[in-house]
C-alpha cells in the first residue's frame, strides 16, 4: 500500500520478491563530473571567474572511474558540467567512447534557485549544446547542481521539457539545509507540467520511522559504513521492490586533492573518508548490478508513453 505522496509502507506490504529477482533489479550508476573546487560548498571563496586559477584533476579522477568501470563491465550515466566539457572535451569523447551515457548538470553549477528562469534556460541551452556537439546525439538527462529543484523551483521542470529534455535526477526526498522535498515521490515516475511531461528519478531513500533516509551516495556513502549502505539498498529491493540510483563525483575518489580554504564544517563535509571511496565502490559493484538511467527507465513499467519518451530519445 502507498500512501498520499506514493510512498510505500512497509507494515503493510505484502508482496516480497525472492532471491533471484532481486539480483535482476538493475540499479542506475551516475557520476556528476565536477572537479573538486567546483562545489557549492566553496562558492563563498572560490569565484567562478577564478576557476582556469586552480588546478583541474577532473580528468585524471573520471580515468579512474571509467577503468574501474571497465574492469566491473558496468555502464552508468555521467551528469557532466558544460564547462568541464568545454575545457576538456577529450574527457566526454572518452566517456562516451566507453558506452556510457551522456547527460547535463548545468554549466556553471549555479543552484536552481539562485537563478531566473531566463539564466537557467541560457545556462542550460549552452551546456546541452556543448554536450551534443562532443557526442553527435541528444543529450535527454538532467541533474541540477546540489539537487537545486526544489518546491522554489518547479518551474525549471517546464524549461527541461521545453529544451528538449526527457528525465530528471534532481529532486530530492529528504530535508537539507541547501535541497531536498521531503513530501516528494521517492522512486522514479511521470512528472506532468504545463509545458509537457518529464520522467523524475529520484535519489534513493529508504522509509524509515516516518523520514526518509538518504542512501543514495556522494557523502552519504563516504560517511555510512558500507553495511548499512548495503542494507538500504537491499530494503529498497526487497521490501519496495524498487531499483536504486548511485551518484558519485570523480573528486571523492582522490583523497591527495588540494585542500580548498573555507568553513570547517564544509571542508568536513568535502573530504570526509575520501581514502575509503574505493573500496567501498568496488563492493558496491560487486554486490548490485547497475546501467545507465536511460536503459533503466526504458525498463520500467510506467506505462508505454513513457517507454516512447525514451526510447524515442536514444
Amino acid at each position: 500500500m502507498k500512501n498520499d505522496h506514493g510512498q510505500t509502507n512497509l507494515t503493510n506490504l505484502d508482496y516480497r520478491p525472492g532471491v533471484q529477482q532481486i539480483q535482476r533489479l538493475i540499479n542506475a550508476l551516475t557520476i556528476d563530473v565536477e572537479d573538486y573546487y567546483q562545489v557549492e560548498a566553496f562558492t563563498d571563496v572560490v569565484r567562478r571567474e577564478d576557476w582556469p586559477n586552480w588546478e583541474s584533476r577532473v580528468v585524471r579522477n573520471t580515468q579512474i572511474l571509467l577503468e574501474k568501470f571497465a574492469q566491473h563491465q558496468v555502464r552508468g550515466t555521467f551528469f557532466i558540467l558544460g564547462y568541464v566539457a568545454e575545457n576538456h572535451p577529450e574527457i566526454v569523447r572518452e566517456i562516451a567512447a566507453a558506452g556510457h551515457e551522456v547527460a547535463c548538470h548545468s554549466y556553471h553549477h549555479k543552484l536552481v534557485y539562485t537563478q531566473t528562469p531566463e539564466d537557467f534556460r541560457q545556462d542550460l541551452r549552452k551546456a546541452k549544446q556543448q554536450l551534443e556537439d562532443l557526442i553527435g546525439e541528444a543529450v535527454i538527462g538532467y541533474r541540477a547542481p546540489s539537487y537545486s529543484i526544489t518546491a522554489q523551483s518547479l518551474w525549471a521542470l517546464d524549461i527541461l521539457v521545453e529544451e528538449g529534455f526527457v528525465y530528471d535526477s534532481s529532486i530530492f526526498p529528504v530535508h537539507h539545509d541547501r535541497y531536498g522535498m521531503p513530501d516528494a515521490q521517492r522512486f522514479p515516475h511521470i512528472l506532468s507540467r504545463p509545458t509537457g511531461e518529464i520522467i523524475e528519478f529520484p535519489p534513493s531513500t529508504v522509509r524509515l520511522g516516518g523520514m526518509n533516509w538518504p542512501i543514495s551516495g556522494g557523502g552519504y556513502f563516504r560517511l555510512f559504513p558500507y553495511f548499512l549502505f548495503q542494507r538500504g539498498w537491499q530494503m529498497i529491493h526487497s521490501h519496495e521492490a524498487e531499483t536504486a540510483i548511485f551518484f558519485l563525483h570523480p573528486w571523492e575518489v582522490d583523497p591527495d586533492q588540494p585542500i580548498v580554504p573555507g568553513k570547517r564544517i564544509n571542508i568536513l563535509r568535502h573530504r570526509i573518508n575520501l581514502k575509503q571511496t574505493i573500496g567501498k565502490l568496488e563492493r558496491l559493484l560487486r554486490d548490485f548490478s547497475f546501467a545507465p538511467v536511460k536503459q533503466v527507465l526504458a525498463n520500467r513499467n510506467l506505462g508505454l508513453q513513457t517507454q516512447e519518451l525514451v526510447l524515442a530519445a536514444n
